[in-house]
């Protein structure tokens, strides 16, 4: 079913808040993106839900269907792309389907499995996510113009990224097999890269590098977790 109410009249979208009356699932798993993703939904009028992994999604989706869907698509339990490729051809179709990532190389997968678009991480111009979704919105569910779109830039809450360092510990204190360590990697270099810690970045991306030669990991991985609890630290003595 649709998220609005069956008695009420869908809201007109403006030009100070163009994306009034759409209603988006975000299936992304980091907070710190999300939060972003909050941020901008919250100037440009839209409602959003949020599913951290592909069960959630479609858990969320057996009760109401959103008019448009973001999927990131490195999720803890899958490939994004799965998830796109059953709701593009489900009936009735969600009007926009976006893929989301920081990866050059997820765009292609994305639009391949049916989404719309592609939307790339960091995700931070207010004008850059509204143009990409209002693109492919019927016209009837968008402003009559959408030329000059407000480009404000959005400044996520330090403590999503200490809930995402969180959460990544709780994965390298678990059994670590190399699908969850590949997890672990790929989500690291994600959201340090859009909360620009260079420095955990580049260590996460110094380990996938390894994992993809081969080389011995054991090091590289402690060190890794010894970052993340540093920012864990830093952030409790704030």
């Amino acid at each position: 079913m649709d998220d609005s109410g069956p008695f009420t009249s869908p809201a007109l979208p403006t030009k100070i808040r163009p994306l009034l009356g759409q209603t988006i699932l975000v299936v992304e798993d980091s907070r710190y993106a999300c939060d972003a993703i909050r941020l901008m939904c919250l100037v440009s009028g839209a409602r959003i839900r949020r599913a951290d992994c592909l069960k959630s999604a479609r858990r969320h989706l057996q009760i109401y269907r959103p008019s448009v869907l973001i999927v990131d698509m490195g999720l803890p339990d899958g490939s994004g792309a799965d998830l796109i490729s059953e709701l593009t051809h489900a009936i009735p179709r969600i009007e926009v389907i976006l893929g989301l990532s920081g990866d050059d190389n997820a765009q292609s997968p994305a639009l391949r499995a049916g989404a719309d678009g592609f939307l790339t991480k960091p995700l931070s111009s207010v004008a850059y996510f509204q143009k990409t979704i209002l693109e492919l919105l019927p016209e009837d569910r968008r402003p009559s113009s959408i030329a000059a779109l407000r480009d404000d830039i959005v400044h996520p809450d330090p403590l999503a990224y200490h809930d995402d360092m969180a959460h990544i510990a709780d994965v390298l204190t678990g059994p670590t097999d190399q699908r969850t360590l590949n997890y672990a990697t790929q989500f690291l270099q994600s959201v340090a890269r859009d909360a620009d810690d260079t420095t955990l970045a580049e260590a996460a991306r110094e380990l996938a590098v390894s994992q993809s030669t081969g080389a011995p990991l054991t090091a590289q991985t402690a060190r890794i977790a010894g970052l993340v609890q540093d920012r864990l630290e830093r952030q409790e003595a704030i």
